[in-house]
């Protein structure tokens, strides 16, 4: 099994990697089908929305996606500033242009259709492309599901995937191809060498360490960028709940405070959140983030970072790739032999994965042994299991901002009590993932990211 550091860690726009840059990846991708495909020069292109993207589209955006994807927009490429202008001009011109020059007829209000029947077979978020005729006749049609992260698969390619999951898979052609968490340190104690090591390894394959280490640093970049902004930005989230931008004051008082003999110890945890805020206020007003692993939890590792860069000794640049790498690493994992995404599993599969992937990658980074690393990934994991994912008005703004915040601070708690110990400890990680897994088939649908229940209900009923 082989996911690189560059499929985990995606240059996006907000709010969600499912939601949003899934669907413009699927659009694209459905562009480039058409293209390929011997059409008559007529047509209308539709696209429906199934299960999750539609219970929860509008809030996250999905409609506005969709459109972004079909004029041609790239998520990583997307500035967040002409969005609008974007959605303005598909409204107003009435039809897209297919990359062979092949206009077809698409209305933005009349063809992206909320479909609130049973999701389709195969994953909850779940969309349908096709090109019909004047007379409402299929052209051309393709099933796209968006399985988080911004990972997409066509219909066919999510029934192979499925099913390769219950077959022996050829190896990957990498030197350390490990597939669990008992094999990634039976292969750390045979080579000698440490997680960060091997996945170097691996990434090596296709690129020159040195273009690595430059991808690395894009990627921290983007994070450190993003949560500058979320740090400077204050005013109301869009969307209709009116939320109030926090992180903005509480950076101001956290920085008044300095100098101050008479604070509390637990400012620290204060500055942890506060990073993870701002990313997550970035992510809700659909800025540009990092999907780590996913944007509705795209705060907890940056923070996690910027907590290592700026309360911990000796950290440095070499200590920010080794803990992505890391991080990298337990999140290939859990993607692999479980899921990241919260329509899937709920937010256990999100802020419970990105909590895992930030402990592992600061333990790390803190020197900690392979044992070590394993240990604070599965604390984290272990204590986000079962955890719902219920946001309120179909936003990624409640309970999902807060919710990052304390992903954050449970990824320092496992490291610490990580680096505590000698790695030995009694649930090993892949139970913990495969918990993980098995809790989120169990979960009722109402509190995978339909918006139909918890806090979506509640909130709005009181």
């Amino acid at each position: 099994m082989f996911l690189s550091v560059f499929d985990i860690f995606k240059i996006g726009i907000g709010p969600s990697s499912s939601h949003t840059v899934g669907p413009m990846v699927a659009a694209a991708r459905f562009l480039e089908k058409a293209a390929a495909t011997s059409l008559p020069h007529t047509g209308r292109l539709t696209v429906t929305l199934h299960g999750s993207l539609a219970f929860t589209g509008k809030g996250h955006g999905t409609d506005r996606a969709v459109i972004l994807g079909l004029a041609g927009e790239k998520p990583d490429a997307m500035d967040p500033d002409r969005v609008e202008d974007v959605l303005r001009a598909m409204s107003s011109r009435g039809a897209i242009t297919l990359p062979d020059g092949h206009p077809v007829s698409f209305n933005p209000a009349r063809d992206v259709i909320f479909d609130f029947g049973p999701a389709l077979k195969g994953h909850s978020n779940g969309m349908v492309f096709r090109i019909l005729d004047d007379d409402n006749n299929t052209l051309l049609a393709e099933t796209y599901f968006s399985i988080g992260g911004g990972f997409v698969q066509t219909e066919a390619e999510r029934m192979a995937a499925v099913s390769a999951d219950k077959t022996e898979r050829p190896a990957p052609d990498v030197p350390y191809p490990f597939r669990t968490a008992a094999e990634m340190l039976d292969m750390g104690r045979i080579s000698g060498l440490t997680i960060a090591d091997m996945k170097r390894a691996n990434e090596t394959v296709s690129q020159s360490a040195e273009q690595l280490d430059a991808n690395l640093d894009r990627i921290w970049g983007a994070m450190r960028d993003c949560m500058n902004r979320g740090l400077a930005i204050s005013g109301t989230l869009p969307g209709g709940l009116k939320i109030k931008r926090r992180a903005a004051e509480i950076h101001q008082k956290l920085k008044d405070e300095q100098g101050n003999n008479a604070i509390q110890p637990h400012r620290l945890m204060d500055w942890l959140s506060v990073y993870a805020m701002a990313v997550n206020e970035e992510n809700a007003a659909g800025s540009r983030v990092v999907t780590a692993p996913t944007n509705g939890a795209a705060g907890v590792i940056p923070a996690t970072i910027r907590y290592y860069l700026d309360h911990c000794l000796g950290a440095d640049i070499n200590g920010i790739r080794i803990f992505l790498l890391a991080a990298a690493a337990i999140g290939g994992l859990i993607k692999h032999n479980a899921s990241i995404s919260g329509a899937e599993v709920g937010c256990q599969g999100e802020v419970g994965s990105a909590s895992a992937m930030a402990a592992a990658g600061l333990c790390a980074a803190l020197g900690g042994s392979n044992e070590q690393v394993e240990n604070a990934a599965e604390i984290a994991l272990e204590h986000h299991l079962g955890m719902t994912c219920d946001p309120v008005g179909g936003l990624v703004q409640v309970p999902c901002i807060e919710r990052n915040a304390f992903g954050a601070v449970k990824a320092v708690t496992a490291a610490s009590l990580a680096l505590r110990g000698d790695g030995t400890h009694f649930v090993p990680l892949d139970t913990c993932v495969e918990t993980m897994r098995q809790t989120g088939l169990d979960m009722n649908e109402r509190y995978k990211e339909t918006s139909t229940g918890g806090l979506a209900v509640n909130v709005v009923e009181c």
